[in-house]
């Protein structure tokens, strides 16, 4: 089984409550940090993407909490996909201290067909969901983790 993606953070004091320690809904932040990171490592920039027409959105999202992160401390997100359904792609994110878990948690992302004025294309405004594009899939496999 490969590894995991891994991208490394230090807790900023904006990113804390009074009690000193990480707010909670900032885990999601993080969260979308380490699934851009591990994107861009896997398939390239976002933006590319997106302009191509394709985006990833989030349908899901569970958090799991630990232990708490505090100012300055420094972690490590590590990500791994979990599975790449025909739309769906699953992505588990563990925030770790040294060692320490703090936070499990995972995104369930769809694939969607974008574009910058849908009515200009005549598209309707709702997304609609598309099939992972064959280079995404292929990037992604790299850090899935079945993968044999």
């Amino acid at each position: 089984m490969p590894g995991p993606f891994v991208h490394e953070l230090r807790v900023r004091y904006g990113e804390c409550d009074p009690q000193g320690i990480v707010f909670n809904a900032n885990y999601l932040l993080y969260f979308d940090v380490a699934f851009t990171e591990l994107w861009r490592a896997a398939v390239g920039p976002w933006q590319e993407m997106v302009e191509g027409g394709v985006d990833a959105v989030v349908a899901e999202a569970t958090l799991r909490f630990h232990a708490p992160a505090r100012f300055d401390d420094e972690l490590e997100l590590r990500a791994q996909v979990m599975s790449l359904g025909r739309t769906a792609i699953t992505t588990d994110i563990d925030v770790v201290r040294g060692e320490e878990l703090l936070v499990h948690g995972s995104l369930r992302h769809v694939c969607v067909a974008t574009h910058p004025d849908p009515a200009e294309k005549g598209l309707p405004e709702a997304v609609m969901k598309l099939a992972i594009p064959a280079p995404v899939r292929d990037g992604l496999s790299r850090f899935l983790a079945d993968a044999h």
